[in-house]
């Protein structure tokens, strides 16, 4: 036993087998809570605990209870971790779909472009906003909140998500069996406005989500609210609070009252369903629960709450036929002359005033209501200008919202007689005088015929007077002495830029123009001989004031005219009023001057009128090339001019015409019966001494040319 080989280890029990005292395995009866457990708490050892069977089961019962809680638990942990993987998969899926985060910017607002007249009010918003970008500060203090109220009552708790309102909007709805309100917050809203189309699938949601956080994070509250009030849409094409403040009750948002502030603020909800011009009911039971909210979020007091709810918002009625979005289309025509690109807010101030664009309209309009059916008439124009080129009121239509198309600038027609002055002006100038006789008779130039209106002839008879007649015989035989060429060059002096076709029949209007560059050639007889080219804009401001455009002296075409012969054509044209086609236009107390223009087939009709201060011109007609029924231009647009201009010459001192102290005597000017005959006619006191020794010499000429 020395060498330890026969040493043997103690042993607590013999094994009945070898195998068995091989056998070093736990068997289910070793181990803890098994069969030895139950064995010893079958025989009331209890492993030595000393309780009862009872409260040994007890025992039992409760760590299977926690056993089973803990297994719960455990899974509801696994869920939520595989839940929050999923659900960051899901955003990081379609956040791979927006830009990249760091390069992510606030897109820039559509720039406004603020149209203001002559004496400094708005006369429109033009652009894809309809109004500039308003400052939170500039705003009443219930406009905003009346949006936080009805769309975000908690905007300055959340943190771009609401998981309160989203709550609460599932619960209302729940209850109401519909979708009745949204949990979508103002930074949301915003968001979709800014980065997103209007669709509603489940992934535009989320990248909505992913925008606001990123909007929360990069922007302060008052930031987020004031974007979101400048680019949420109203309808109507208005963007933002001012343009929509513009549109539905024609004042600032600055000035908006409490109940207009919440019908604003309920319309983004639904603009086309609660317009207030279109639903008003709507509108306005969409404004009270606007109120009662701010009341009840203490945003208002109760006697502005019953004061708003007791003087309901009136939305303003557009008046008349919105002529004044014609004379702003113009603006905006010409402005890439002056400014290019325009990248922001800018001011544009013009030369319109506004009640003489009030005052052309009206005249216009109300003549075709009154008439236009009678006299198969549906559209007409008009444009009124300084005698400088200064632009004061432009009508391209009946109706603007029924056809944007700009009558006064774009459509080209004949102007028939009207035209008529430029054939005596190459006249004139060619050394003829207003005393010059010419025969009124027959004429036919290869095969070319015109006739009078009344296809009577009257013989012999002065330029002054075939003029004011509009005798068709005499014009024609003019053109032909003096050279069409000439006629063209004349007309194009004075600024018609229109193709003009250097042929006879071109005497009596044939070449198409508009009433735009017609009324500008007319002008360089008002301002005694200076062509002008037709102005609109003044100056042009960025909203911060800092001017980008002034329009310098000048910029006319310089003296196209020497004064005599504007005396001469002004002395004519006169006679238009005292004793031609325009006597129902006479204005008591004014010299003025003009013509009436008809084409033959009765298809157009003008009328283009002056005084020493003020151009204007009228075209009737139809878009189709319809005929009218014998509309002319001695009838119906020259009645239209006359109501015109008594309205923008009233209470102003008379202005003479240029030249006319060598034509005019006191006895010319028309006296306050203006429907009643005028006399013979006069002969001028100005008398040029060559016309006695020019006189016989044209006659022969005539003699010649056509065989008389």
């Amino acid at each position: 036993m020395a060498n330890g080989r026969d040493r043997r280890e103690p042993v607590f029990g013999a094994p009945a087998t070898e195998a068995e005292a091989q056998d070093f395995r736990l068997s289910s009866e070793d181990r803890a809570g098994g069969n030895m457990a139950q064995k010893r708490a079958s025989r009331g050892g209890g492993g030595g605990s000393g309780r009862p069977p009872s409260r040994q089961r007890k025992s039992t019962r409760k760590r299977r209870g926690r056993s089973l809680w803990s297994k719960l638990f455990y899974a509801g942990v696994v869920l939520c971790l595989w839940g929050i993987i999923a659900v960051g998969g899901v955003v990081a899926y379609y956040a791979a779909k927006l830009p990249p985060i760091d390069e992510l910017t606030v897109p820039k607002r559509p720039p406004n472009i603020a149209i203001m007249a002559s004496d400094g009010s708005l006369l429109a918003n033009k652009g894809e906003t309809g109004g500039r970008t308003m400052a939170i500060k500039e705003l009443p203090p219930y406009l905003p909140k009346a949006f936080i109220a009805i769309e975000d009552r908690r905007f300055y708790d959340h943190w771009g998500i609401d998981p309160v309102g989203i709550a609460r909007a599932l619960y209302r709805n729940l209850n109401r069996g519909g979708v009745s309100q949204g949990g979508s917050t103002l930074t949301q809203q915003l968001a979709k406005n800014l980065f997103l189309t209007q669709e509603r699938t489940a992934s535009r949601k989320i990248q909505e989500a992913i925008l606001a956080l990123w909007l929360e994070r990069n922007y302060s509250k008052d930031q987020i609210l004031e974007l979101y009030l400048n680019r949420v849409y109203f309808g109507a094409g208005a963007y933002g609070v001012e343009a929509a403040a513009q549109r539905y009750y024609g004042k600032s948002a600055r000035n908006v009252s409490l109940s207009e502030a919440a019908v604003l603020a309920g319309l983004v909800q639904a603009p086309s369903r609660l317009a207030p011009n279109r639903n008003p009911e709507a509108a306005q039971a969409r404004a009270e629960l606007v109120i009662a909210a701010m009341n009840d979020l203490g945003f208002i007091t109760p006697g502005m709450t019953k004061t708003a709810l007791g003087a309901p918002a009136e939305p303003v009625r557009a008046p008349g036929a919105g002529s004044v979005n014609y004379a702003a289309d113009y603006v905006m025509d010409v402005l890439d002359d002056f400014v290019g690109t325009v990248e922001s807010d800018i001011v544009v101030s013009t030369t319109l005033d506004p009640a003489m664009q009030n005052a052309a309209e009206k005249s216009l309009v109300d003549e075709l209501n009154e008439k236009g059916q009678k006299f198969n008439v549906s559209q007409g124009a008009f444009v009124a200008m300084q005698p400088d080129g200064a632009l004061k009121a432009l009508v391209g239509g009946r109706n603007y919202e029924a056809s944007q198309f700009n009558r006064a600038t774009t459509a080209r027609r004949q102007p028939g007689s009207a035209f008529k002055p430029f054939v005596y002006l190459a006249a004139m100038e060619a050394g003829l005088t207003p005393n010059t006789v010419r025969e009124d008779s027959p004429v036919n130039y290869k095969g070319w015929a015109p006739q009078n209106y009344d296809h009577g002839y009257r013989g012999a008879i002065t330029l002054r007077e075939a003029l004011a007649l509009s005798l068709n015989t005499v014009a024609a035989k003019l053109a032909i002495e003096v050279g069409p060429r000439n006629v063209v060059q004349a007309a194009q002096k004075l600024g018609i830029n229109s193709p003009l076709q250097a042929v006879p029949s071109l005497s009596l209007g044939v070449s198409e123009v508009t009433p735009l560059e017609l009324v500008s050639a007319y002008a360089a007889f008002a301002n005694g001989g200076t062509g002008v080219i037709p102005y609109v804009i003044t100056q042009v401001k960025t909203a911060e004031g800092r001017v980008i455009y002034r329009r310098p002296n000048g910029g006319g075409l310089g003296r196209v005219l020497d004064p005599m012969t504007v005396a001469m054509m002004n002395d004519m044209m006169h006679s238009t009023f005292v004793i031609g086609t325009a006597r129902k236009a006479r204005i008591p107390g004014w010299t003025l001057a003009g013509k009436t223009g008809t084409t033959d087939d009765y298809k157009d009709a003008w009328f283009v009128g002056f005084s020493g201060n003020l151009v204007a011109g009228v075209w009737l007609g139809n878009d189709d090339g319809a005929l009218t029924k014998r509309v002319t231009g001695g009838n119906l647009p020259t009645e239209v001019w006359h109501d015109f201009m008594k309205v923008a010459l009233k209470d102003q001192k008379p202005v003479p015409l240029p030249g006319s102290e060598r034509f005019l005597r006191p006895e010319d000017i028309p006296v306050a019966d203006a429907g009643a005959q005028p006399g013979p006619p006069r002969e001028s006191a100005w008398i040029p001494p060559q016309q006695q020794r020019r006189g016989g010499r044209e006659k022969n000429f005539l003699e010649k040319l056509f065989g008389l």
